[in-house]
């Protein structure tokens, strides 16, 4: 007998069936940490017996006989077409959601169509939803602008305050949306204050937990009904692809979004979910590392002259500091924004926006980019990239200023990051 007849054989020599022993290994045990789940989880390995999860780039899938494939088609639970369903995207939905907490999860294209997603699957014209003013500018543009013209209401509130969710409620308030900590002022809200809020209102709250991941923070153990992932973060890892993802309870990722997926096609690509599986491997090392380098930076940009403020979580001098540490499990993330002083005698916006490009443009170590998440350190401004689309209203409304830049801190060592700074900063005077 070949090693590929061996291969296929169906029985092994204790007369076990080959398919129900790998099976079997792919049911984990109950009560297993989420670093464990980060690495165990997936389907159940091939035939081959492969120990890291395999690719499967195919846009359909051959059906033993006419019956079976109307039955698959029907049940849109087996695999039929990529558009639906992939072995290696369904492998990534398994472990995300395991770390996350929840039942389910349903793979995007991107963290935006995994918004986009959310709002066709949940809401009608007339219904009305209560935001964060402080959320990313794409999430606010297609909140009020783009669903806004099907006549999705949107009412923008403080990220922190409370009372201001409250009074915001209507009878037709159906979801309540907020980023923790928020993109790039890392305001952090109180998660399971505002689900006892929706769902005192018969709403649901969904959560972005793009900055922290499921390394710091699981939402939906807070009470939240939907985690949104921009899987292009942190759960990558690397900068490598974009991907996005909804986790909640079945009934909501597979009764609700499943069919707008199967309609509408948002749709994770295979290459790009085996990516950010793997990256989920060693989220939680990452995670670590990079808030020990993001805590080291902050504290350092805080005692420097030039520096008006920093937005750190970490930092006892963050308004919601204790809250962070309480739902982040003490960890701030790895995002800190900081505010210029600007130049000697000089004030106002363009003086402002001035300061923060010399600072960008002095740096050698840090790259200039828009993204976050990866292993290499990012910096960016805000006021002319990630919110350059809001009205200056709007940028006003969410604090963002064109002094403002955001540091992505990434994992080279502290030092290298604090000296590329000082470049700019040493030298604001003078240029």
């Amino acid at each position: 007998m070949s090693d590929a007849d061996r291969s296929v054989q169906t029985a092994g020599r204790d007369g076990v069936d080959d398919e129900a022993r790998r099976i079997a290994r792919a049911r984990l045990p109950e009560g297993l940490r989420p670093e464990t789940l980060a690495v165990r989880t997936a389907l159940a390995p091939s035939q081959h017996g492969e120990n890291s999860e395999a690719l499967f780039l195919t846009s359909g899938y051959v059906q033993p006989d006419a019956e079976t494939s109307a039955r698959r088609f029907a049940a849109s639970e087996d695999f039929t077409y990529s558009r639906t369903s992939n072995p290696t995207v369904r492998s990534f939905e398994a472990r995300l959601a395991a770390m996350e907490g929840t039942e389910a999860c349903v793979a995007t294209s991107t963290g935006m169509s995994a918004i986009l997603l959310m709002i066709m699957g949940l809401l009608k014209a007339g219904d009305h939803v209560i935001c964060s003013r402080s959320v990313f500018g794409s999430t606010i543009n297609l909140f009020a602008k783009e669903f806004g013209k099907f006549g999705v209401e949107t009412s923008f509130v403080s990220q922190t305050d409370l009372n201001e969710w409250r009074a915001a409620l209507k009878p037709s308030t159906r979801l309540l949306f907020a980023e923790t900590p928020t993109n790039p002022l890392t305001e952090v809200c109180d998660i399971a204050a505002l689900a006892d809020i929706a769902h005192g209102a018969g709403a649901l709250l969904a959560v972005d937990n793009s900055f922290c991941s499921p390394a710091l923070q699981r939402p939906a153990s807070l009470g939240a009904d939907l985690v949104m992932h921009s899987g292009t973060k942190y759960l990558d890892g690397q900068g490598r692809v974009m991907a996005g993802s909804l986790c909640g309870p079945d009934k909501l990722i597979k009764d609700v979004f499943g069919p707008v997926v199967r309609t509408a096609g948002m749709t994770l690509s295979p290459f790009n979910a085996w990516v950010v599986l793997k990256g989920l491997e060693t989220l939680s090392l990452r995670m670590k590392a990079h808030s020990e380098n993001a805590l080291a930076v902050a504290r350092w940009l805080e005692a420097r002259p030039e520096v008006a403020r920093v937005f750190y979580p970490g930092l006892a001098s963050h308004p919601q500091h204790a809250l962070a540490m309480r739902q982040q499990h003490g960890q701030g993330g790895a995002v800190v924004s900081f505010e210029l002083r600007g130049r000697h005698g000089q004030s106002g916006p363009d003086a402002a926006r001035a300061a923060a490009f010399h600072l960008i443009d002095s740096t050698r170590v840090l790259s200039v980019a828009t993204n976050l998440g990866d292993t290499k350190s990012i910096i960016t401004h805000p006021a002319t990239t990630s919110h350059g689309r809001l009205s200056e209203a709007q940028r006003e409304a969410a604090g963002i200023g064109q002094g403002l830049v955001r540091l992505a801190v990434g994992l080279e060592h502290v030092d290298d990051i604090t000296d590329d700074l000082l470049r700019g900063l040493s030298t604001l005077n003078n240029a």
